[in-house]
This record gives structure tokens, sequence and C-alpha cells, in this order.
């Protein structure tokens, strides 16, 4: 996990802001503050963070307004979003959910769960990116393998065009379709060399298969009931 994470704090109470300031800043976090949700609409303008904790019960603009706003906006729409409340009622936690928040924490809150929870969805957050990476390879894969079937097909024309030409003894018709067949084979050779350099960018940020198994062990498991 990178430990410059990103953390948006988003509360009116001044107390709290100070209090998450000083306890994610001593654990690593790059920590922003908003004292409401029209403030952090202005915030989220110059810090882009990797995550938001967000008091429900605001002025101005309330956690479930500002959460609305964001999940409505491409650029912070995918950004997990952490909401406390001092509401403790399920259908106000499932409309939350409904919302697009991604955990709920009942105040009065322990620092130890919220930042257990934080870890969680920032995990989960690596591993959705490292699945998004793998299709992107996997895309580059099938785009490459139909580039090359057309370029063959198309190499394949080319061959039955030069035989053609042989066959009639059309010395210039040869020389055109003996170049063409040489544009084709310098055009997947591109083709080609431009999709290893991308599968190669990609593969440079990407955790194998069993780092990917070790991340998902430690999501916290569900009480068997």
């Amino acid at each position: 996990m990178n430990a410059r994470n990103k953390i948006l704090i988003i509360d009116d109470d001044p107390v709290n802001l100070d209090f998450f300031q000083l306890m994610l800043s001593k654990l690593g976090f790059e920590v922003g503050e908003a004292t409401d949700g029209l403030d952090a609409l202005e915030k989220l303008k110059e810090f882009h963070p990797d995550i938001i904790l967000l008091d429900n019960i605001m002025p101005k603009m309330s956690g479930w307004e500002l959460t609305k706003t964001l999940k409505e906006d491409v650029l912070y729409r995918d950004i997990p979003i952490i909401m406390f409340s001092a509401l403790d009622d399920v259908k106000d936690k499932i409309a939350g959910f409904e919302l697009g928040v991604d955990d709920y924490i009942t105040k009065p809150f322990n620092f130890s769960e919220v930042l257990a929870r934080i870890k969680s969805i920032l995990r989960t957050r690596e591993l959705f990116a490292q699945v998004a990476m793998r299709e992107s390879r996997l895309s580059l894969a099938e785009e490459l393998s139909q580039d090359m079937r057309q370029t063959l097909s198309d190499f394949a024309k080319g061959i039955d065009a030069l035989d053609a030409a042989v066959a009639e003894g059309g010395s210039g018709d040869i020389l055109d379709k003996t170049a063409k067949i040489r544009r084709l084979v310098e055009e997947l050779d591109t083709r080609v060399g431009k999709t290893i350099s991308e599968w190669e960018d990609l593969k440079k940020n990407e955790i194998g298969l069993s780092a990917l198994e070790n991340e998902a062990r430690k999501f916290p498991r569900q009480e068997q009931r």
C-alpha cells in the first residue's frame, strides 16, 4: 500500500479534523481537510484523494448530498467514501449505501476500527486497479490478434495476386504487388512493436497473482452467524 495515500477529511467539527490530521499524518498519509460539503467541492479541485472520510450531518450540504454530487461527477465518482454518522438507523445506512457510500461508521467511533476500514478499502481499490490492468493487457493482446489475422489475410491475398501477376508475365504488376506485401509486413511489425511496448508499460505496475491472493486474504472476514 502506498505510504502517501491521500485522505480527505470532511467534518464541521474542528476537534475531529485536528484529531484525524494528527493521527493519519503520523501514519504516513497525506491529509486534506474541508469543513462542509461546499468547502469539500472546492478542495477536490486541487486535492484528489484516494479516499474520503465524510461526516453526514453538516451545514450547507449534508454528507448524503455531497455523496450524490460526487457520484454523478465522472472526475470524483470512483473515490471511495467512508461516512460517519451519529444515526444508527438501518434505513439511513441503506440510503447511504444506495447513494454510493463504501462504508459506514457510527459515532462515537474507535480510531483503530476507522484505520482498519481505511486500509481495507485501499486494498480493495488496489486489487481492482490490478484487475483493470490485467484487463487492459488482455485487450491489447486481443487487438493485436485481430490485427494480425487481418494483416495475414491481406498478406495471403497479396501472395495470390502476386502469383496471378507472375502467371500473366506482368513485371510491373509484380513490383506493385511485392511493394504492397512489404508494406503490410512493415505495418504489422510496427503494430507488434507498439503493443509490446504498451504491454511492458502495464506490466511494470502490475503485481503477481500470489501477491494479489495475499492481499485478498487480508480482507476482514464477516463473522459467522
